[in-house]
């Protein structure tokens, strides 16, 4: 998935725009970081992190 891709879907999980080609570029290292540690596969790592912040901005929208 490439960062363009990435970012939107992150727009479509509440990201601000303006803020998902960053955001997107810092999941995709950051998801490379977590398969490496946990053993996992990037599928896997990224998947979770896309959850951890589609709960974020869900909470935030709910003003939680």
């Amino acid at each position: 998935m490439t960062d363009a891709e990435l970012a939107t879907v992150l727009v479509a999980l509440g990201c601000p725009q303006e803020k998902s080609l960053e955001m997107a570029a810092q999941l995709d290292k950051r998801a490379k970081q977590l398969a490496e540690k946990k053993e996992r596969t990037y599928e896997e790592a990224l998947t979770h992190l896309l959850r951890l912040m589609k709960e974020g901005w869900s909470a935030k929208e709910r003003g939680l």
